[in-house]
């Protein structure tokens, strides 16, 4: 196809779509451009993982990957009933630590993120760039309008299957080294959104992709990993269930300190006094937590622990309302379906049937749903 053919189509694409799942809206073609110019970019990086692997100018480590990726993809389509189509099968190495930089904002007494809104994905919560400095751009604007404010790379993002056409979304050098079990759950989480996504919720889509993820990089390690990556992901992943607990019960006291703005009609001055006590001792926790995740650190795994400690240090010295509220689209609703995969009897297609139903709901409908189930009784790791 030439190659102008193809610009002009991918072009058109994004133009609808403005990247779902890392980007939305923008109100100028400068947004629009640099979208469709940072897709084409990893595009044309791509090429078929077989001919990466068939290549001799690549580490031994990077070849192993890329046959893991292959096997984790295979295992997608068999065992977890994810799309077989083009998507990461091919591999791009952008020579840049992330995909995209997200830019997330929320008033500076509510945990309720400011929304950019288009045709076809509806309103999303976040708004990506491809390239850093205009996200911190982005970012000084809002700031300027009052909002708090918070920038974070993103590893990885999805275009919703729209893309298989041309390629289909590709493995990414942002991710490919990640430890074996935090890998496949970010391919099992990407392709969980070419199943099921729902118009403008990002918390139904984003918590539905994450438990595809906890559940499927589950499987995939009680029956394909090593015991090795399973005990290392078994770490990682309780320092990830802690963190969560810590950040929820946050989330929660300040979701209490701002109803009371309207409830008493708390004056700004008190209502910033009790989120600063709320933040302080927000951070007081994480110091303690952390403390007793290096005492219990092993040393076989003390560099992957030091990358894992440092995202959250990262996480905790940032923390706003902006990132308090985006991380709550990633696992509130996660408990609900799990209950209804256990409900569905732990079956992939009828849970896929069950969550497309949910989708055709009523935005408010489907989260009262889902909030109705019953926790499962045994969840997988976090």
């Amino acid at each position: 196809m030439p190659r102008s053919f193809l610009q002009r189509l991918v072009l058109l694409c994004l133009l609808a779509l403005a990247l779902p799942g890392c980007a939305s809206q923008g109100s100028t073609l400068g947004y629009y451009w640099q979208s469709a110019q940072g897709h084409l970019q990893i595009m044309r990086a791509a090429e078929p993982i077989d001919q990466w692997i068939a290549r001799t100018d690549i580490t031994p480590a990077l070849r192993e990957r890329l046959q893991l990726a292959q096997r984790a993809r295979a295992f997608a389509v068999a065992e977890l009933g994810l799309p077989d189509n083009a998507s990461y099968r091919r591999y791009a190495d952008l020579k840049r630590p992330y995909a995209v930089w997200n830019v997330v904002a929320a008033p500076p007494y509510a945990l309720t993120l400011h929304r950019w809104c288009f045709p076809v994905t509806g309103c999303i919560g976040y708004r990506g760039y491809f390239a850093e400095a205009d996200a911190r751009a982005e970012a000084a604007q809002l700031t300027g309008q009052g909002l708090e404010v918070e920038v974070y790379g993103v590893p990885a993002y999805s275009t919703l299957g729209y893309m298989n056409w041309a390629g289909g979304d590709p493995l990414l050098s942002t991710f490919i080294a990640w430890p074996e079990g935090e890998f496949v759950r970010l391919l099992f989480h990407e392709l969980a959104h070419q199943v099921v996504y729902a118009q403008g919720d990002t918390l139904f889509n984003e918590s539905f992709a994450t438990a595809v993820e906890r559940l499927g990089s589950a499987q995939w390690l009680a029956t394909e990993a090593s015991p090795e990556a399973r005990a290392a992901f078994a770490e990682s992943s309780e320092r990830r269930s802690a963190f969560r607990a810590l950040t929820r019960a946050t989330r929660a006291r300040l979701a209490a300190i701002y109803e009371q703005k309207e409830a008493l009609a708390l004056d700004e001055k008190a209502l910033a006094a009790m989120k600063i006590e709320a933040m302080q001792a927000f951070r007081s926790d994480y110091a303690t937590l952390r403390t007793a995740w290096l005492q219990a650190r092993r040393d076989r795994t003390a560099a992957v622990n030091a990358a894992q400690l440092a995202g959250y240090d990262r996480w905790v010295a940032r923390a706003n309302n902006a990132s308090f509220a985006a991380q709550a689209a990633y696992d509130e609703l996660v408990p609900a379906f799990e209950a209804l995969f256990e409900r569905e009897g732990r079956q992939w297609p009828r849970f896929y049937d069950a969550v497309r139903q949910l989708a055709q709901q009523p935005e408010a409908q489907r989260h009262q749903s889902l909030r109705a189930l019953p926790p499962p009784k045994e969840p997988p790791g976090a």
